[in-house]
């Protein structure tokens, strides 16, 4: 079920406030868990026993590890909890892609399992592997109530595509939380500006995409345009599902973390990582580089390490070798940044800005592609090294159709629109305080008569 369908909109999402808020405070997890379940089970009932099969697996590990805490049987269960959670997420997500790779090295013609991917496995393995790591180090005490523990892991609000929310910053919340006037308020608001995102400019940037996707008659203008309509369409895309997760996570009381800080404005690509998935990165981090050693061992295993972590970012995205090796490019840039160029791009702010959103766009061209032909090809292209033309009638055409929502794009991309409001604010609170419910009442009935026409698409993220 997508957060950006007329069932989330105006059926589920408002029966499931009349029973969260009708149902006593010791009730109100069990409401969230059930109909987290319906939610998550909607497309594709039969997964929800592998989700639950790995939140008793998770709850069971960790009470162990909590009872023999200090003890060899405490290690035994975390490696447990990780071999489990981890080897569910590796069969049905990366089985075929190590079977096909097998094959074509030996030769041999091993049948592919072509298991359909359960969404949103990478989310909440991640998060049921911080909770049993997190009671291992003794961050947070065993959760001893699995109905707790299983609301947490399967809440509908961040379930499918993040962002990753570490138990140790709901663990308190699931005990006790605020529900307010004013909070729902400012969650309604956050979800439907993430709503506006989505539907207005990432859905209206992806037809661009799949336009020079479809077309014969490509430019290197087009590549330029593709390049720039991707990159923005999946900013727009994930911060937009993050703004609605973080909205509803508001309206029932939670509070997640921010998942983006306007990544576009950085001006090194260690900038840009800082504020882009930023849940992802931290749970890299805390839970792989930092293990590793992170950069407190020698210059040779620092760099082990950031390879080893950003190849591991770019295969959690998905089992192909364009996310292994756009994992392993960015890796390539932050070593470079952290032995050459980083006093250079700190101080010539304007010169790394542009760099960074160069070194992005060719990323993403990487990321995106559907094979490492048609990403080298528009690369290619970008530079004038493909034999393209510089433009065509058709890319002109397009670019006119498309120039506004671009500009838009990028101009939304900033603190700008951010800070022209607050400015508003400032000089006239009143009207703002009138006109902004306003806004937000037009966008939803906007959002809802685009939806209502069927013409969306399925969030991005959902294939990772």
């Amino acid at each position: 079920m997508l957060f950006s369908s007329i069932t989330f909109l105006y059926y589920f999402f408002p029966i499931v406030l009349i029973l969260y808020f009708a149902a006593p405070k010791m009730l109100k997890n069990a409401v969230l868990l059930l109909t987290s379940l319906v939610f998550y089970g909607w497309g594709e009932p039969k997964y929800v026993f592998l989700m639950i099969i790995s939140i008793i697996c998770g709850y069971i590990c960790g009470l162990l590890i909590e009872k023999y805490k200090g003890k060899a049987q405490s290690k035994i269960a975390l490696i447990a909890s990780c071999i489990i959670s981890l080897g569910m997420l590796g069969y049905f997500k990366y089985a075929d892609f190590f079977i096909d790779n097998f094959n074509a090295v030996t030769g041999l013609s091993v049948p592919l399992l072509k298991l359909a991917l359960p969404i949103g496995i990478s989310f909440y393995t991640f998060q049921i592997l911080s909770y049993t790591v997190d009671v291992y180090r003794g961050s947070v005490p065993a959760q001893r109530n699995p109905i707790n523990l299983a609301a947490y892991v399967t809440m509908f609000p961040q379930l499918i595509a993040g962002p990753i929310v570490r138990y140790s910053d709901v663990a308190k919340q699931l005990d006790e939380r605020t529900h307010s006037i004013d909070k729902s308020a400012e969650g309604i608001k956050r979800f439907v500006c993430g709503l506006s995102k989505k539907i207005f400019i990432a859905n209206i940037l992806g037809e661009l995409a799949g336009l020079f996707l479809a077309t014969e008659q490509q430019s290197v203008l087009f590549c330029w345009m593709y390049a720039a309509a991707y990159s923005l369409q999946i900013y727009f895309d994930f911060s937009g599902y993050s703004d609605m997760a973080i909205g509803l996570g508001k309206i029932l009381g939670f509070d997640f973390m921010e998942n983006f800080n306007y990544p576009y404005i950085s001006s090194s690509v260690t900038e840009f990582w800082r504020r882009w998935h930023i849940s992802l990165g931290s749970w890299f981090r805390d839970y792989v580089y930092i293990p590793l050693g992170g950069n407190r061992v020698s210059k040779l295993k620092w760099f082990r390490n950031i390879f080893i972590v950003w190849m591991l970012t770019g295969f959690w995205h998905g089992a192909d070798w364009n996310f292994i090796v756009w994992g392993l490019y960015f890796a390539f840039f932050l070593i470079l940044e952290k032995l050459y160029l980083g006093k250079f791009l700190s101080k010539y702010k304007a010169v790394g800005h542009c760099y960074v959103l160069l070194a992005v766009m060719i990323s993403f061209v990487i990321f995106g592609a559907p094979d490492f032909r048609l990403a080298f090809e528009c690369i290619k292209g970008m530079f004038g090294m493909a034999g393209l033309p510089i433009a065509t009638a058709e890319t002109l055409h397009y670019l006119r159709s498309y120039a506004v929502i671009i500009v838009l794009a990028v101009i939304g991309a900033t603190p700008l629109p951010k800070k022209l409001y607050a400015m508003a604010e400032k000089k006239s609170a009143a009207i703002t305080a009138i006109a902004e419910p306003v806004a937000i009442v037009v966008l939803l009935l906007l959002s809802t008569a685009y939806l209502v026409d069927g013409s969306f698409n399925p969030f991005l993220y959902f294939r990772f």
